[in-house]
């Protein structure tokens, strides 16, 4: 976190609740974010965050609860939100037919930028998303990477204190998304607050603090470290075997958690030394050889599986 804005709040949320009749879609969650400060949202699909990011983008209001964004409130002051805030969707926004420079006009038009600063933040957004040499390009035949660079552009041609970034990183290529995440890094440290919402595990490490939401509620909150410290009690080890379905279903059914992660197995186990020779055991009987068993720092994947698998007693 960047110490010079944490006493500077940019966004606030005491039991924000939205319901859908019967169905409850976010469930009395409790916010706060600092200015200049990169904060993820993350959850699996359905689990809430799009309607979080609604409510506090003035799109929806909320069933119950309060909120302020940038100072205004989410119930009665929406359109205040809507001027001071920059939205990017995953669905990029921007329009096909157009070219690369009459997006960055028309949404220059859309946020109101003053006609003193149209041109300087054209340029800027041009070379920004690595544009500028193809200002007369269709967008619709960029790459993934380069869309999402211009969509970017031209939600904060504006210039907004806030920048809300639903689901940004979905369906483009790991070098892209690579390539994004420096920016918002870039757009934070010159005092812009950053709130993400991904369901990319490995993308959790690039922000300052973190919300882990499931089933409408906040299961947990904090740095990357201190959920891996503060919620992570079993050991996770990581098991290089062939092939990974048949050794997963032989150490599940021994009762050792296991998933899929790429190449790998990672076993959520009580205690690592325990364990090690129990899985080698386990996989020899089973004619399974595995290259190596290691203990490893658990992911903020695994401290996720783990928070979920703590919840299901309770979830109705």
């Amino acid at each position: 976190m960047r110490n010079a804005n944490q006493t500077i709040t940019a966004v606030t949320v005491n039991k924000l609740t939205r319901t859908f009749g019967d169905f409850t879609a976010v469930d009395h969650i409790d916010l706060t974010v600092a200015k200049g400060e990169i904060f993820g949202f993350l959850g699996p699909n359905g689990a809430g965050k799009s309607t979080t990011i609604r409510m506090l983008c003035g799109l929806l209001l909320p069933t119950s609860g309060t909120g302020t964004v940038g100072g205004y409130d989410v119930i009665t002051q929406s359109e205040k939100i809507k001027q001071n805030i920059g939205y990017m969707s995953q669905k990029f926004s921007l329009y096909d037919d157009l070219t690369v420079e009459e997006n960055i006009n028309f949404f220059s038009g859309i946020y109101s930028v003053p006609q003193e600063t149209k041109e300087r933040r054209k340029e800027w957004a041009l070379e920004m998303s690595g544009l500028g040499d193809k200002r007369s390009v269709l967008t619709r035949t960029l790459p993934g990477g380069f869309k999402q660079r211009l969509a970017l552009g031209c939600a904060i041609l504006h210039e907004p204190p806030v920048l809300f970034l639903d689901e940004p990183t979905s369906g483009v290529d790991p070098i892209s998304r690579r390539n994004f995440w420096n920016l918002i890094h870039e757009m934070a440290a010159a005092g812009t607050t950053v709130f993400v919402t991904t369901h990319y595990m490995d993308e959790a490490d690039y922000c300052d603090r973190l919300a882990l939401i499931y089933r409408g509620g906040i299961i947990a909150k904090g740095t990357p470290n201190e959920l891996r410290s503060d919620f992570m009690t079993r050991d996770v080890l990581e098991i290089e075997v062939e092939p990974l379905v048949e050794a997963m279903e032989a150490l599940d059914q021994k009762g050792i958690e296991t998933a899929i992660f790429g190449s790998v197995l990672h076993a959520t186990v009580e205690n690592a030394k325990n364990a090690i020779p129990l899985i080698w055991k386990i996989l020899e009987e089973s004619h399974l050889t595995a290259s190596r068993i290691d203990k490893i720092v658990p992911s903020l994947e695994d401290v996720f599986v783990i928070l979920i698998e703590n919840q299901a007693p309770n979830n109705k």
